[in-house]
């Protein structure tokens, strides 16, 4: 298995697969150059994971080269991320079955815009609930993902 838990020495390659994934896919939806390119920043998204309260939640797919990874807490997946140079390689795939083998996940919140997500977590047993939030400080909505 290419999955083992995360660890400090993960951080600068779990911030950098999260700094660029997100402006990919969500600089589209948000529209908010000064987050995307001020605020996202690789050193402080590597501070903020440092704590235990998060570290000791994600594990990491690597086969050599940390190529994705899974935050999960209880029951929910928090985040999912693979590094877009190595998309479309069933990496996201192994991740979210290790989550429900291993953790029973039942739910995950993703942005209501993101379709290719939403249609990824269909694939893998999750269905849209009619729950959403407004994702804070924008516009934009959340939606919750259960499994059946």
């Amino acid at each position: 298995m290419n999955i083992r838990k995360a660890t400090a020495q993960d951080l600068s390659r779990i911030a950098e697969i999260l700094v660029f994934v997100k402006r990919i896919n969500y600089r589209p939806i948000f529209q908010d150059d000064p987050y995307s390119f001020g605020k996202l920043q690789v050193l402080s998204v590597a501070q903020t994971y440092a704590t235990p309260d998060i570290l000791d939640h994600i594990w990491v797919y690597d086969d050599g080269i940390v190529k994705g990874m899974i935050h999960i807490e209880g029951t929910e997946i928090k985040e999912l991320y693979v590094d877009c140079f190595f998309q479309n390689q069933g990496i996201g795939s192994e991740l979210i079955a290790f989550a429900k083998n291993n953790y029973a996940v039942r739910s995950l919140w993703t942005i209501e815009k993101n379709e290719d997500a939403i249609r990824f977590y269909k694939r893998h047993g999750f269905h849209k609930t009619h729950v959403k939030k407004v994702q804070e400080g924008t516009t934009v909505y959340l939606i919750l993902l259960e499994r059946s």
